[in-house]
């Protein structure tokens, strides 16, 4: 009896586990990111998709399971022809599912996800060049291409349904031109760039050009007006100092020949390697010799107001330049904006006469015409109430000058 028991307890523990096993291998789990197929002899069976406990004949069934998330199929970069026969170069990127796991089982076989990866890559890759190949490239490269990518979409959905998959989406990664296209475009981009910039140089230049040239004929006008003003001036004093020495000679010819002659001894025996071969009783070295004192003949009576000195005496100009008005030249180009102005320079401003060469009359009088402007000598003696000269106090004997008053011969 107690030889029966041992028997028993000894074969209870290998049924224990051998039953064990074949409840484990009756026994199969689903997960929640799978779709499993239980097979039997090659054969679906059974389809779990939920996931959870699932149960088999075990030893003789088998289950395969299946991704169930949505996985990612990345193609190769391939050219397309649009419409418009510019070639481009297209990277695409699509997102599929398994739907139906007996369809895709019968589809693909034993190889699974990979197989239906290789297989579905030539379906999008064929929309891909259907639907680009009917638009122009310039649709390709705008960067609202939602409508496109949806046509692909549908397009390899469509012909992707006995797969037993689903094309959820697919997207253009990437669009460019040929590397040999690209760099003929940047040539060309390129040499646009080239010809705007030489452009805008070469206007840069011109309204360059435009203000150094109104600055040069302000500088002409200016240094023109001065040196005439200056020449009016020197021929003002030229004509003031001829009617000194006119009015010198007139009081003492003697006087004047000795002031010269002075002059001329200065001018002559100046240098240093002076030489003069010349007789010593020559008329030029007579103020050498004798001062000329003997032949001096003074004028009797002074000279009276308003000699030709005073005559040769222009008149002062109406307005001086310093008191005219600045005015700033008005230079333009050819749109008509002022030069300089978008580069923030201004001309220099300059008198207002000088702004538009000034069209009046020229001083210059010619020989023999009448000066309308000054009276003439004969004139102011007939008009003395014009210009009234005090009368001179008389002169006592007391107060006379001796050497300004010489007796009547």
């Amino acid at each position: 009896m107690a030889s029966a028991k041992k028997a028993l307890s000894v074969l209870a523990v290998p049924a224990l586990v051998v039953v064990a096993v074949v409840a484990a291998s009756s026994l199969f789990i689903v997960d929640e990111r799978e779709k499993a197929l239980v097979l039997r002899l090659g054969r679906v069976v059974d389809v779990q998709e939920t996931p959870g406990l699932g149960m088999k004949l075990p030893f003789i069934d088998n289950v395969v399971k299946y991704d169930g998330r949505i996985l990612g199929l990345p193609t190769s970069p391939l050219e397309v022809t649009p419409l418009d026969d510019r070639r481009l170069v297209v990277d695409a990127f699509a997102r599929w599912r398994i739907t139906d796991p007996v369809r895709f089982r019968q589809a693909v076989g034993a190889a699974g996800v990979q197989a239906a990866q290789q297989r579905l890559q030539p379906i999008v890759v064929d929309a891909i060049r259907g639907v680009l190949g009917t638009v122009p490239s310039t649709t390709v490269l705008s960067d609202d291409r939602t409508t496109l990518m949806n046509q692909i979409r549908d397009e390899a959905r469509d012909n992707s349904g006995g797969l037993g998959v689903e094309i959820i989406d697919v997207r253009l990664t990437r669009t460019d031109l040929p590397e040999q296209n690209l760099n003929a475009t940047y040539g060309r981009m390129r040499a646009e760039r080239q010809r705007e910039a030489a452009d805008e140089i070469a206007r840069g230049g011109e309204a360059a050009q435009r203000v150094r040239a109104a600055a040069d004929r302000t500088v002409v006008e200016l240094t023109s007006e001065a040196t005439r003003r200056a020449e009016i001036v020197r021929g003002e004093a030229d004509a003031q100092r001829n009617a000194i020495y006119a009015d010198a000679y007139g009081r003492d010819p003697e006087f004047f020949a000795f002031t010269r002659s002075l002059t001329s001894y200065q001018r002559a025996l100046g240098g240093d390697n002076s030489s003069m071969v010349i007789q010593p009783d020559s008329e030029f070295f007579t103020y050498l010799s004798n001062d000329g004192g003997e032949n001096a003949s003074p004028a009797s009576t002074p000279v009276p107001p308003g000699n030709s000195a005073e005559k040769a005496a222009a008149p002062k100009p109406a307005t001086d330049a310093e008191d005219e008005d600045l005015v700033t030249p008005e230079v333009t180009d050819r749109e008509g904006n002022r030069l300089g102005e978008a580069a923030g320079v201004r001309l220099t401003p300059v008198p207002e006469s000088l702004a538009t060469p000034p069209q009046e009359q020229s001083e210059i009088v010619a020989p023999g015409a009448p000066i309308q402007d000054q009276p003439s000598d004969q004139e102011a003696e007939e008009t003395p109430e014009q210009q009234p000269v005090e009368p001179a106090p008389e002169a006592t004997p007391d107060d006379a000058d001796p050497q300004t008053t010489a007796p009547a011969n």
